[in-house]
């Protein structure tokens, strides 16, 4: 056999080299910090404890690329996780040890997993030889978090933790994104093995951007050329998506009015020609109202939740709907859909816009901002403009927005305080509103806001806050000290748990059952976490208040004694139809 002319060897590549070099042979701990730098992590929020320690140690090795915080309780990692995330876009990440470290996350991701935000989190648990002997704070993480979580594994191998958390972040951040728990028994952790990380980009029978249906969007879009009276509800699917251009230009094209969800809010600047306002229970009286007046709906990256539609039977029966939604778990679940879009809420929007034809609709408009004035001259003037009286929650709002012009990232907690400022803060920019909205989780603004500035430090955070809710997580002031975090917090302080008092007085003859709080001095207890701060009475000292806030460098606490029985209204009572929203 004749011999084929040799040619002289290429060296290899560097990055050939590197690939097929021996790999490491490192621990399970060792893994998972390397896993977390190979998928770009650069904060961790947590809290060491028994079971997790083997990773902290690891942790210690990698400080000049991983920034850990140590936050004062888990459920302050995961809120923190929750804002970092959603200022970021990134996957928020936590640690906790097992037992009680472990169940002290379950609020935070019910949390998550109810309005769409991408967490990781990650457990230490007892050895696998230890499982189900009711060990040292052994808890069923895997079980009790099943029902809210995206996705959760129990690792016992070291060889199996690259590829689990590979797949945690691909499962978080892709398609509707929600929290993914990691178990990782102390055996698993300790164990060497040889190292190798790949990112994940496919699980089979996983199916997280569905491929849309063309003939779906020819029919929305039909039906959008046909209508009188087309409306659009905008949800968080839309910032989740960054679809904030696009559904701006389809109502530009189509002179479409757009109204938004509570997790909606800031993805249309509030003061664009289309914009009509924010639904729901305590939302705008207009876009409430003209709801049932529309004859198409498009509904985009929301899900229908009871707060928006009050009584279903009631709500859009005379509207052909267009549902446009990622998950198909939430397509006719609650409202029957005309046309479903299953897609991706910018690549169903960027369909749309080529196929609806020009338009207005001024009359339609026009029917909105009537009703604006029928609010303004019941509810607004004298909320944001007081001329005696308390303090009122809505007029610092509004100081806060002016101040900040409505570019501050506006972190809230839940109640009447949190319905108040998505009522009066004028959002500028895309994801400047963070909130809890399908748990309603109290405690979740203070850590929240710490994961806002972290996500976003070259922002100014403000946290508003209500006095009850404040004290569930207060302790996170801690942490904000100790990391240099630079929030700014607003207690609205009416010494009751307010939202609560405002349904005993409407609708248990005020009967204030356990209602009415004594309070501490909170700014003598930001003082004890040497947070400065400072509080108001009085109307004629706010404005300086929150300028010196705002201006002040570093994290600031400012409280404000605003009116004891201060309501919030419009207001839908709960269950009934929306058309019976409340001026007063």
């Amino acid at each position: 056999m004749q011999q084929k002319d040799v040619l002289p060897m290429k060296p290899e590549p560097a990055e050939k080299r590197a690939a097929t070099a021996a790999p490491l042979n490192i621990t399970g701990s060792e893994a998972v910090i390397r896993s977390l730098i190979a998928e770009g992590v650069e904060t961790i929020f947590g809290y060491p404890g028994g079971a997790i320690m083997p990773i902290y140690d690891a942790l210690y090795d990698f400080q000049d690329k991983v920034h850990h915080i140590l936050v004062r309780h888990e459920q302050g990692a995961t809120h923190a996780a929750q804002g970092y995330a959603r200022t970021s876009g990134k996957t928020g990440v936590v640690f906790a040890t097992s037992g009680p470290g472990a169940t002290n996350l379950v609020t935070g991701l019910a949390d998550a997993y109810m309005d769409s935000t991408p967490m990781v989190c990650i457990t230490g648990q007892v050895a696998a030889h230890l499982l189900g002997t009711d060990a040292f704070q052994e808890t069923d993480v895997i079980g009790i978090t099943m029902p809210i979580t995206k996705w959760n594994i129990q690792v016992t191998r070291p060889e199996d933790i690259p590829g689990a958390i590979a797949k945690a972040f691909y499962i978080a951040g892709s398609g509707r994104p929600g929290p993914v728990l990691v178990d990782i028994t102390r055996n698993a952790q300790v164990a060497k093995f040889d190292f190798e990380y790949k990112k994940c980009d496919y699980i089979r029978s996983y199916r997280p951007v569905p491929e849309m249906d063309p003939e779906a969007v020819k029919e929305a879009a039909a039906l959008i050329n046909s209508a009188k009276r087309p409306y659009i509800f905008c949800g968080h699917g839309v910032l989740l998506a960054g679809a904030e251009k696009e559904l701006i230009t389809l109502a530009e094209k189509a002179g479409i009015p757009i109204a938004s969800t509570l997790l909606g809010l800031s993805a249309v600047p509030v003061d664009h020609p289309m914009y009509v306002g924010y639904l729901g229970m305590h939302g705008n009286y207009a876009p409430n109202i003209m709801t049932n007046e529309c004859d198409v709906l498009i509904a985009v990256g929301m899900r229908f939740d009871d707060r928006i539609t009050g009584d279903v039977s009631q709500f859009v029966k005379q509207a052909k709907v267009i549902h446009i939604e990622i998950d198909a778990a939430e397509i006719n679940k609650i409202i029957k859909a005309d046309v479903a879009v299953h897609a991706d809420a910018k690549t169903a929007l960027t369909a749309l816009i080529k196929l609806v034809e020009p338009a207005k609709h001024d009359e339609w408009l026009k029917g909105f901002r009537e009703a604006d004035k029928k609010e303004e001259e019941k509810v607004s003037q004298k909320e944001l403009y007081p001329a005696e009286g308390g303090l009122k929650m809505a007029e610092v709002v509004r100081m806060i927005s002016e101040r900040t012009e409505g570019k501050a990232v506006l972190v809230t907690d839940v109640g009447q305080h949190q319905m108040i400022a998505s009522r009066y803060y004028r959002f500028k920019d895309p994801n400047t509103n963070i909130t809890s909205g399908g748990m309603g989780t109290m405690g979740f603004a203070l850590p929240a806001a710490m994961g806002a500035k972290v996500g976003t430090p070259e922002k100014e955070v403000v946290a508003v806050i209500g006095d009850g809710c404040f004290q569930m997580t207060l302790q996170e002031l801690g942490t904000i000290y100790q990391s240099e975090i630079g929030v700014k917090i607003v207690i609205l302080n009416n010494n009751f748990l307010g939202m609560v008092r405002q349904w005993q007085q409407l609708f248990f003859d005020k009967r204030y059952s356990s209602t009415e709080m004594i309070n501490p001095d909170f700014v003598q207890i930001a003082k004890g976490f040497f947070v400065p701060g400072r509080k108001v009475t009085d109307r004629a000292d706010i404005v300086a208040a929150v300028d010196e806030m705002i201006s002040h460098k570093g994290a600031y606490l400012l409280e404000v004694v605003v009116e004891k029985e201060d309501n919030v209204f419009p207001m839908v009572p709960s269950g009934q139809p929306i058309a019976n929203i409340r001026l007063e």
